[in-house]
């Protein structure tokens, strides 16, 4: 990314106030790198198998899984729903290598988003990796792909001339997909890149960015190493719609704890120029 200022943040005032999406200041990122896609579950399986990483959600034995995506030899191992979103359950054995619990794996998904991964686990492999997480304003940065002041990476129109630029739900949210067999992620390569090469930064999965959480939102990961706080996420998923969650455009942010595990969330590696 050759970095420059931009304006960042929310501009056509259409954001959640909770979310801090605002005001909209004129930001300066440094030049950096950036992947051109989230993490796959072929490098995150590199990166264990080298490393011997256990993820948090392994560690706590569970994590969070779609009620529609959720496999049926798993329906034994599902001990609760989190109260005020109940297509979450809880799943023992879900994590990374089985994103939709026990019975489930990774067989045709190893071009697809690593799920189930905690910011702890971020940034460990991104200790593996020599690379880092972005920070909230480059992430932002690099998503808007050049334009100034979109939507999305791509303009201000969802679906221009019709034509589906991201993997978000479609249907009504959270009973019925009308998409069978691909309500969840898909290949992180999917769909057009924006105007710096990068993929998906609208929709599939949730990314975590360097930042401890504050709203309105800052520009800086100095916190990030010793907050306990939230973390931010950015880009929405694979379940964002405009009936609940549309976080799909690229001012959206959101926030999570740092050890919290889904099966929408993945991220994507930064470096500094000269690194990686």
């Amino acid at each position: 990314m050759p970095g420059g200022e931009f304006r960042m943040g929310d501009a056509f005032g259409e954001g959640y106030p909770e979310d801090g999406e605002g005001p909209v200041p004129t930001v300066r990122v440094e030049p950096f790198r950036i992947d051109a896609t989230a993490v796959t579950n072929a490098r995150f399986a590199d990166f264990v198998r080298a490393s011997g990483h256990v993820t948090d959600a392994e560690r706590y034995g569970s994590s969070f899984v779609f009620h529609l995506l959720l496999h049926p030899r798993a329906r034994e191992a599902v001990f609760g729903a989190v109260a005020a979103v109940p297509w979450w359950l809880g799943v023992e054995g879900a994590h990374w290598s089985a994103p939709e619990g026990p019975g489930s794996d990774l067989e045709d998904r190893a071009d697809h988003p690593v799920v189930h991964v905690s910011h702890h686990d971020a940034l460990a492999y991104c200790a593996w990796a020599g690379a880092r997480l972005p920070t909230e304003a480059e992430w932002e940065y690099a998503a808007r792909g050049g334009p100034a002041g979109c939507r999305y990476p791509w303009g201000d129109g969802f679906a221009p001339a019709g034509q589906e630029r991201t993997n978000t739900w479609q249907g009504d949210f959270p009973r019925v997909s009308t998409r069978p067999g691909r309500t969840g992620t898909v290949p992180v390569d999917s769909y057009e890149p924006n105007g710096f090469g990068l993929y998906n930064t609208s929709g599939n999965v949730w990314e975590w960015c360097a930042d401890a959480f504050t709203a309105p939102f800052g520009t800086s990961a100095e916190t990030s190493a010793t907050d306990p706080g939230e973390r931010v996420i950015h880009g929405g998923s694979y379940l964002c719609h405009a009936s609940y969650c549309d976080r799909y455009w690229v001012a959206a942010r959101s926030r999570n704890t740092p050890d919290s595990c889904t099966g929408h969330g993945g991220f994507r590696c930064a470096w500094d120029v000269g690194e990686g």
